[in-house]
């Protein structure tokens, strides 16, 4: 299976009783694990969970921490694109070379390195530690 066909299966486990906007992620770990995630909506809105989100916190979960790739897809217009809370979340596990591909369910997609979608990211380095 692809990523974004994980990233497909997923999505329909997603919980989404008020937007009813389903979104699935799938995040391809250094070690070619796949790890999957959906968006999670909850009535006290910012307590949500994006999908790039749960996929992250799998990937941590199974103690991996470097993603190389990551997929991401939703019923829309256009491909979806992580918000800027997820971009940031992205960048703590990614480089500015991992690939972000971005589609919808009937079959459009675009491609973007992390980096292009979050320049200048906030990343460990920096951080300076006392």
């Amino acid at each position: 299976m692809s990523l974004l066909a994980d990233a497909e299966a997923v999505r329909e486990n997603a919980h989404a009783p008020y937007s009813g906007f389903k979104v699935g992620a799938a995040v391809r770990a250094a070690s070619g694990r796949v790890y999957v995630g959906c968006n999670v909506e909850n009535a006290a809105y910012p307590e949500g969970t994006c999908a790039e989100t749960g996929a992250i916190a799998a990937m941590v979960a199974a103690g991996e921490t470097e993603l190389s790739e990551v997929a991401i897809i939703a019923e829309g217009t256009e491909p979806i694109s992580p918000c800027g809370g997820c971009r940031q979340r992205l960048a703590e596990f990614g480089g500015p070379d991992t690939l972000v591909i971005m589609a919808t369910l009937d079959g459009r997609q675009r491609s973007a390195r992390l980096g292009d979608l979050l320049p200048g990211a906030f990343v460990a380095s920096s951080i300076v530690k006392g």
